[in-house]
């Protein structure tokens, strides 16, 4: 990776990192700080995402497992409650290079697409309907519900991104790396069973 690249991915994983944004918006953003001409070829996710690990490494060791800990128990939390959509944690998260400002991405592959925003309703969850790019970068629909984790104070934004259940196959291909791109609730249970334990993926 050129030297440029290089930077843009290192300005944007600080912007990761203490901003909490994401890696497009964080990119964009690096562009701008470092004055470089806004068709700037970028690094791609994989760069971005390597020097996150650098950055938390470097800068956030002796917080960052903790805060990774508590932000797949609120995943798990919200995995248990909507089990009968098949629920997959991905993104940071599950890759294990989430700190407290990270979003909390579960993936829901249902028979019906409305079934799991009946079940939000039935049980009286306020939630926050809005569209994102899903993993195949079509538009989703996702469902933004508060979930609070006590072992950071603070509530966390969880996205519960409505699929088809179709889609579940196509979901579990290894990405770019040959990484499990994204785990179920068994995953993620037995992640938190093993303290050793951040990148799931690997």
């Amino acid at each position: 990776m050129d030297t440029l690249k290089s930077e843009v991915a290192a300005t944007a994983a600080r912007l990761v990192v203490e901003e909490g944004l994401e890696y497009g918006a964080a990119k964009r953003r690096a562009v701008k700080q470092l004055g470089l001409p806004a068709r700037s070829a970028l690094p791609d996710n994989d760069a971005v995402e390597d020097a996150v690990r650098e950055y938390i490494a470097l800068f956030c060791a002796d917080t960052q497992p903790a805060e990774l800990r508590a932000l797949r128990e609120v995943a798990l939390v919200w995995m248990e409650r909507m089990r009968e959509f098949r629920p997959h944690l991905g993104g940071a998260v599950w890759h294990g290079t989430a700190t407290r400002l990270s979003d909390v991405y579960i993936q829901l592959f249902c028979d019906d697409c409305k079934s799991a925003e009946i079940a939000l309703i039935d049980h009286h969850v306020d939630y926050e309907p809005q569209t994102v790019t899903g993993f195949h970068g079509e538009p989703v629909e996702a469902l933004t519900v508060p979930g609070r984790s006590q072992a950071l104070g603070e509530v966390v934004g969880v996205h519960l991104l409505v699929y088809d259940l179709d889609d579940l196959r196509g979901a579990l291909r290894p990405d770019s790396r040959g990484r499990t791109p994204r785990g179920d609730t068994a995953a993620v249970r037995a992640l938190l069973a093993d303290p050793s334990s951040s990148d799931a993926s690997r």
